[in-house]
């Protein structure tokens, strides 16, 4: 099912931002849960619409690996981590995100060297979105100081 010129690279890009975006949809649909059990509804909210926006970038990963011909494979769901408050959940998540920001920076750039323009332009759309749940982490963390 591979279409001869897919870049290998570009697909094993693929795999892992599945793997993180789908870990990152149970990580904060589970810190929701946690957070609503400690009486924090607004912060559930919150955690509930960032898995929300998390599983679009997966679905979106699913159709371009599809429009590559490759079935898509999440190979490894990162285990979930919480803490003891919201800070520690908060710590971890925005660390998650600079993973993923990583991810897509270096994505983007083999995109830009092998002249891969479609490619290049969905994961700097993915970049620009992490960028900024990483930004809104950091913001929100100082707000917790």
């Amino acid at each position: 099912m591979l279409i001869a010129n897919a870049d290998q690279r570009v697909l094993g890009y693929l795999g892992r931002g599945l793997s993180l975006e789908l870990s990152a949809v149970q990580l904060y649909s589970t810190q929701a849960r946690l957070v609503d059990t400690w009486g924090l509804a607004e912060v559930a909210g919150k955690l509930s619409a960032e898995a929300s926006e998390e599983l679009g970038h997966a679905e979106r990963i699913i159709s371009r690996m599809l429009a590559l011909g490759v079935a898509p494979n999440a190979s490894q769901l990162r285990p979930v981590r919480l803490g003891a408050d919201l800070r520690s959940l908060l710590e971890h998540d925005y660390t998650f995100e600079k993973e993923l920001v990583k991810l897509y920076s270096e994505a983007s750039s083999h995109c830009a060297r092998i002249g891969d323009q479609d490619n290049r332009l969905f994961f700097e759309a993915l970049l620009t979105e992490e960028q900024a749940h990483a930004e809104t982490l950091e913001k929100w963390l100082q707000e917790l100081q």
